[in-house]
């Protein structure tokens, strides 16, 4: 008859009893988790650039009348990604994130769009180009301080918040019958450049679909074109400012700034208007070329200063290994010399 091991079968058991515990307890946890209501919300607005599109309370209204309560809500039935689905499509949130903890309490932070443009159309209706290159509406209780630009814009707002730059630029019939796309490429330059952020406050676009812009200092009307070419066109801008009008004391002196001459700003004198006489057309040949032979100049520089420096290294390593040679050749005469010395003394010494 066989042995029964009751040690094993114990051991058995015990496995067993444990693991039926786990499984009550996970249970109770889960059942206790499901009476867990949520009881705080504590929401974090990134604020960037000063803006102050939505707050805190805008963000719980919000969810109110979309009926996404959480306060008092079990937690079983608090679906954190419904809620961050629900706030990405509020206008003024470019990102949110919903965390929930098992005590219930709940936490959002919120990531605001970031406009770069504001657009007054035909209309007189106003919106944002924001820095993801889509369109976004006015706040309610919150405008930012950014470049605004009218005029000839018969674009609207329900017409392209669906759209983003970049869809339009795609699109060549899209392109051709809007300056949108055009208006949001210069903005974000002037955006992104400290100095010209500073200097440019306002645009307009004239019955040609031409941008003009006008700078805080001066009364210059500055007659940018379209979007191509911008790097070089505000870099003669700013050549033009630094050098030419300091160098003359003409701030006031000119009426009309025209950049979009290749490698040449054409400048109009403020008493040509006045008098009604024929304009006088001032070029001011500055610009890109004589730059980029600068920088041509120093990269040759750079280039043949670095070659000096590959052929003194080579040298130096020739004259290295000269000397080494010399070195060893020494050596090599030096111990035959003794080994000479010393098959002579061997000899005197048999003798």
């Amino acid at each position: 008859m066989k042995k029964i091991n009751f040690k094993k079968i114990g051991i058995i058991a015990l496995w067993f009893l444990g693991i039926a515990g786990l499984i009550s307890s996970l249970a109770f946890v889960t059942a206790s988790e499901k009476k867990i209501k949520g009881k705080t919300v504590e929401i974090v607005i990134e604020k960037d650039d000063d803006n102050s599109f939505i707050d805190e309370d805008d963000v719980l209204k919000f969810l109110k009348d979309r009926n996404d309560t959480i306060v008092n809500q079990p937690m079983k039935d608090i679906n954190v990604y419904k809620i961050e689905r629900a706030l990405n499509t509020h206008p003024s949130i470019a990102a949110s994130e919903v965390a929930v903890t098992v005590t219930g309490d709940v936490s959002i932070s919120i990531k605001q769009r970031k406009p770069i443009v504001r657009i007054i159309n035909l209309k007189g209706e106003s919106f944002y180009i924001d820095n993801r290159a889509t369109v976004m509406p006015l706040a309610d209780h919150y405008t930012a301080r950014v470049l605004v630009v009218n005029g000839f814009i018969p674009e609207q707002y329900s017409q392209f918040y669906k759209f983003s730059v970049p869809q339009i630029e795609k699109d060549s019939a899209f392109k051709a019958i809007t300056v949108i796309d055009d208006i949001y490429e210069v903005a974000n330059y002037i955006k992104n450049d400290s100095l010209l952020n500073s200097l440019i406050i306002q645009a307009y676009i004239n019955n040609d679909r031409e941008i003009e812009l006008y700078p805080a200092i001066g009364n210059q009307k500055i007659i940018f074109g379209d979007d191509n070419d911008i790097a070089e066109k505000f870099e003669k801008l700013k050549i033009f400012y630094t050098q030419g009008l300091n160098s003359v004391n003409g701030w006031n002196k000119y009426s009309v700034i025209n950049l979009k001459y290749k490698n040449q700003v054409v400048c109009l004198k403020k008493e040509s208007e006045e008098k009604k006489s024929k304009p006088v057309v001032v070029p001011i040949p500055i610009v890109a070329e004589e730059k980029k032979k600068e920088e041509t100049d120093k990269k040759e520089q750079a280039s043949a200063k670095e070659a000096e420096n590959k052929k003194k290294d080579v040298a130096a390593t020739k004259e290295t290994g000269k000397k080494d040679k010399k070195t060893a050749s020494s050596d090599i005469a030096a111990k035959k010399d003794k080994d000479k010395k010393d098959k002579s003394k061997k000899e005197k010494t048999k003798k």
